[in-house]
């Protein structure tokens, strides 16, 4: 991958004064809004419909971009953005009516997977890197069974019928937001990147029945085009039960230890990229925004004071769970070699 296509982050707050300009418009892939975004933006936004949580911003945006221009389209409800090399796309779908063949969010979850596959065999990007999903209430138990579950059976159906072999899924995360449409974004590429799991986590396509009729599906980890380190959603899981149960603290350190794992493991696949806890950014899901100051403190204690982790207010995929957390890196000699495009 060319440093005109290679992957790079920018973060700001909009509200702010003194905060650096905004990357080239033509190379913006796409954007993760955590607020109301701007309407009639040109790229694909993901609203994040969570309160940001401590003393600083109440909204943020994170775009994801590279120096090279991006051809923009919409492909039945998604809105994405391409390059040579690289897709990010957004679709938020409302819940319907169930049927005899699955519950309303169930049939949305696969109606949108469906479309992102069309569209990445369409676009010729048969790569997932990354995907966000985001489910309106996802613990409540609706017709007999947790929304997430049924979230996970429809993901599963998509992933079946376009042949999709879950042991070679992207990295990802699930969040429960309090209302609003099924959200989904995700980057996706013409190169396959290397899945990376935790040898202290039964893997999340092979967890027993007892988590539900069809088992999650991401890999916990994966590194990515210029060796781009992303980290899916972690929590305190040890084999495949929770551990720590009412104990914000102790998950906290346990979802760190096996972050660890993951970054050692990365170290071993990309010896040279330079990866290290202090050196990723961080997305802090909190179920209890009570908890805020002790999961921040515990965070700052093991990675250091100037960690770059953003907090949101958020349900956790399993009722148990207190805290979750993911992360990417980016290395640094990529970033240097973006900053020479982007001068060119």
């Amino acid at each position: 991958m060319s440093p005109d296509t290679s992957l790079q982050f920018f973060q700001c707050n909009p509200a702010a004064n003194g905060e650096p300009p905004l990357p080239a418009a033509a190379g913006i892939l796409g954007m993760s809004s955590l607020h109301h975004p701007a309407p009639g933006l040109p790229w694909p936004v993901q609203r994040v419909r969570m309160p940001l949580l401590g003393d600083g911003a109440k909204q943020l945006h994170e775009y994801w971009y590279s120096a090279s221009p991006c051809r923009r389209g919409h492909f039945q409800d998604i809105h994405y953005s391409c390059n040579a090399e690289l897709l990010y796309g957004a679709i938020e779908l409302e819940e319907g009516h169930g049927s005899d063949t699955g519950t309303a969010l169930q049939l949305a979850a696969e109606r949108a997977y469906r479309q992102l596959f069309s569209l990445l065999e369409a676009e010729g990007f048969p790569h997932l890197w990354r995907i966000w999903n985001y489910v309106p209430r996802i613990n409540e138990m609706e017709h007999g069974l947790e929304r997430y579950r049924q979230f996970n059976i429809g993901r599963h159906e998509a992933f079946a019928d376009f042949e999709r072999p879950v042991n070679s899924s992207p990295a990802a995360c699930a969040l429960g937001v309090e209302d609003g449409p099924l959200s989904i974004a995700f980057l996706a590429a013409r190169q396959a990147p290397r899945c990376i799991e935790n040898p202290r986590q039964t893997s999340a396509f092979a967890y027993p029945r007892q988590y539900g009729p069809r088992s999650p599906t991401f890999t916990r980890a994966a590194i990515a085009g210029n060796d781009i380190l992303f980290i899916s959603g972690t929590a305190s899981i040890v084999g495949h039960g929770t551990v720590h149960i009412g104990d914000v603290v102790a998950q906290t350190r346990e979802t760190m230890a096996n972050i660890t794992v993951l970054v050692e493991q990365a170290r071993q696949l990309a010896p040279d990229a330079g990866y290290s806890l202090a050196g990723l950014d961080y997305r802090v899901y909190i179920r209890h925004a009570v908890d805020y100051a002790r999961v921040r403190s515990t965070l700052e204690q093991l990675i250091g004071p100037g960690i770059r982790a953003v907090y949101v207010q958020a349900d956790v995929c399993r009722s148990d769970l207190l805290v979750e957390v993911e992360a990417h890196g980016i290395p640094q000699a990529n970033q240097q070699a973006d900053a020479t495009a982007q001068r060119r």
